[in-house]
């Protein structure tokens, strides 16, 4: 009875530690969250947006200090996800990002913008060449409405090319889905 008492402690002790650690070390949450993408948990809702709103005059600079308004990109896709490298799940879904980035990247009708609401690139750059990213980076040097990127992070938008937005999800996505990049595809491809 007391061997059954004991193992019965030592069980909740293991489950009480994986707990802790998933709430409370961002890298063993990332690793969960992945494992919970994997198995098809997290896909974005890729129904039309209630919020129409146009393109937004956003000021937008990237790391060599070259500064682009948004509005240049209007007439091509332009997806946007604001992060940051505290944020456990925007660094959950990175690799799924870059997987959609790296399959759409060939096509002049898609912008990717990956926008460090820290403003700081001498965290983000560093981040993205360690893990490998081949996403293009920026920060928004503007207002950007509350319409587009509210509080939560990770936040992801996408307009579409008349400068509709079209998608808008918070928080983390796996954007890797066959369904997501078809999406973006068909978008691309409107006239």
């Amino acid at each position: 009875m007391e061997k059954k008492k004991s193992v019965k402690y030592l069980y909740n002790a293991i489950f009480a530690s994986l707990l802790l650690a998933i709430l409370f070390v961002p890298p063993v949450k990332i690793l969960v969250i992945r494992g919970l993408m994997k198995i098809g948990l997290f896909s974005p809702d890729i129904k039309q947006t209630g919020n129409t709103a146009g393109l937004p005059a956003i000021s937008i600079e990237y790391p060599d200090r070259k500064k682009r308004e948004l509005t240049d990109f209007k007439g091509k896709v332009i997806f946007i996800n604001f992060w940051a490298t505290w944020c456990p799940p925007c660094i959950a879904e990175m690799p799924a990002i870059d997987q959609l980035h790296e399959q759409l990247k060939a096509d002049t009708n898609i912008i990717f913008l990956m926008i460090d609401a820290d403003h700081n690139f001498g965290k983000s750059i560093p981040f993205i060449q360690k893990h490998g990213y081949g996403l293009p980076l920026a920060q928004a040097n503007s207002y950007v409405p509350d319409n587009i990127l509210g509080s939560a992070l990770p936040t992801t938008v996408v307009f579409d090319k008349t400068g509709k937005m079209v998608f808008r999800h918070e928080g983390m996505a796996d954007y890797s889905d066959d369904k997501f990049a078809k999406y973006i595809k068909q978008l691309a491809n409107a006239k």
